[in-house]
């Protein structure tokens, strides 16, 4: 989910700032260049992340199908893909193998920005049903489930996990990926019920890190924290303790908590110095304490190695604040360019493009983006973004409505950022006071939500206070 990002003026490519419209497409085949390079040397480190040293001391084997992808080190990662592709040369016909592959890629291109990945997952998930029919074989299943949830496909995804359940009811990714699913659809009763038949079958770190998500988004924020501290003293690898310490780093971060997520994101870089999450968690945490130019070299590495939309909008929000406005603008380029090549390989990008274009864009796209991804799935992050187009094209009283949904939709959930769209929006209807109540609660919980936003909600509430409201006067 994106951040909120303030509006440029519209239009505004057109003016000498950015030169003339000659200068404007020249501007904009380079960052399509950028964004190739980008992806291109993105994946080329997650590839040679272990390196020439760690090949040397250990020979790479082949991923089993048992092997949880999701918390392998990049390197590690990497390493068993290239192993599987060679036993897959010599051994075309094992459907496992090409089952754990197509996981292996899809989990590749999740982490590394490469949607290029998912096609090739494509291609190996039905290389395996070719090979073992489907009512044999749940990791095929299962993960064609993980494909389309990477690909925001949720309702396919949903119907994938289904099927691999039946064949495999205790299938560790296909009732993990169900839990997504479910969540990302906002259908969050049927969420917790499927978190606690998943904590059954197969408990353990992937289905305890989904417990806790699933608890906070019930507001019960202090459960989730126990389940992650939990699930990290239960870790038997560096991978794992990377992956839960970075979970409890980002539950601290969103709560205001920047001493504990600091904690909390050491102790995951420690395990593991090259997990990315951490280093990106560290440098929003960073930027939330004001200690910028710490949080710009966390960024900035991030990007150079997985340059994904999330990380783009954080780094060009940074930028912003240090007053280096092409750079922030640079960023939210390369997200346009990014998201179009997403779409070219299946990706559903209609969310993160109705907030990107809302802030940076085109209002009318993001509206446009807002409403089809509203119709796909109600979830509290549609509604926000719904809530926010509706904002950006002026239309503030349907607005609230969604903004509504977004901070009510599920009891006790409380996102700072929504809370921040909201009160923009009450004040943009002329409800001072609560507009002041919603602004003051986005502060009051996490102060450092966004450089550029929670600056906006300083600004408007100091005038919003200034001014008094109307129901006071």
């Amino acid at each position: 989910m994106l951040v909120r990002k303030p509006q440029f003026t519209r239009g505004r490519e057109h003016e000498g700032e950015r030169g003339t419209a000659g200068t404007g497409r020249h501007r904009r085949g380079v960052l399509t260049v950028l964004a190739v390079a980008l992806v291109l040397t993105a994946t080329s480190v997650a590839l040679g992340a272990g390196g020439d040293e760690d090949r040397n001391v250990r020979a790479a084997q082949p991923l089993a199908a048992s092997v949880p992808v999701e918390r392998l080190a990049s390197g590690d990662l990497a390493q068993g893909i290239d192993s599987l592709q060679e036993h897959l040369k010599a051994q075309p016909k094992d459907a496992t193998g090409w089952a754990t592959l197509g996981a292996a890629y899809v989990e590749q291109a999740r982490t590394s920005g490469d949607p290029t990945r998912y096609p090739q997952a494509e291609k190996a998930f039905g290389r395996s049903l070719a090979l073992r029919p489907a009512d044999e074989n749940d990791a095929a299943l299962a993960g064609r489930s993980a494909l389309a949830a990477a690909r925001h496909d949720f309702p396919a995804a949903l119907g994938q996990a289904d099927r691999a359940l039946r064949v495999n009811p205790y299938s560790e990714r296909a009732l993990s990926t169900r839990v997504d699913a479910l969540v990302e659809l906002g259908r969050y009763d049927e969420a917790w019920k499927a978190v606690e038949l998943a904590d059954r079958r197969r408990p353990g770190l992937p289905v305890f890190t989904r417990y806790a998500y699933v608890r906070e988004l019930r507001g019960d924020v202090k459960g989730a924290r126990e389940v992650l501290l939990r699930a990290r003293n239960s870790a038997s690898s560096t991978a794992d303790t990377a992956y839960v310490a970075t979970a409890l780093g980002q539950l601290a971060w969103s709560q205001g908590q920047y001493a504990d997520a600091l904690d909390h994101y050491a102790t995951a870089l420690r395990a593991d110095p090259r997990y990315v999450p951490a280093l990106e968690g560290r440098g929003r945490t960073y930027a939330a304490q004001g200690r910028t130019e710490q949080a710009l070299t966390d960024l900035e590495e991030v990007v150079r190695r997985y340059p994904l939309p999330g990380q783009l909008a954080a780094l060009g929000e940074l930028y912003e604040v240090a007053g280096q406005r092409e750079k922030a603008g640079e960023q939210y380029e390369l997200i346009g360019t990014w998201t179009r090549l997403a779409r070219a390989n299946g990706v559903a990008t209609d969310l993160e493009s109705a907030l990107v274009e809302a802030d940076h864009g085109d209002a009318g796209q993001a509206l446009e983006a807002a409403r089809a991804e509203w119709s796909r799935r109600e979830s509290v992050h549609t509604a926000d973004a719904l809530a926010w187009a509706l904002h950006a094209n002026g239309k503030d009283r349907e607005a609230l409505t969604y903004a509504r949904k977004a901070t009510a939709a599920s009891p006790g959930y409380r996102n700072a950022s929504f809370l921040h769209h909201r009160g923009m929006i009450e004040r943009a209807l002329g409800d001072d006071k609560a507009a002041r109540r919603s602004l003051t609660a986005a502060l009051d919980l996490n102060r450092g939500f966004s450089p550029t936003g929670a600056r906006e909600a300083r600004s408007a509430l100091s005038a919003l206070t200034g001014s008094g409201s109307r129901e006071d006067s």
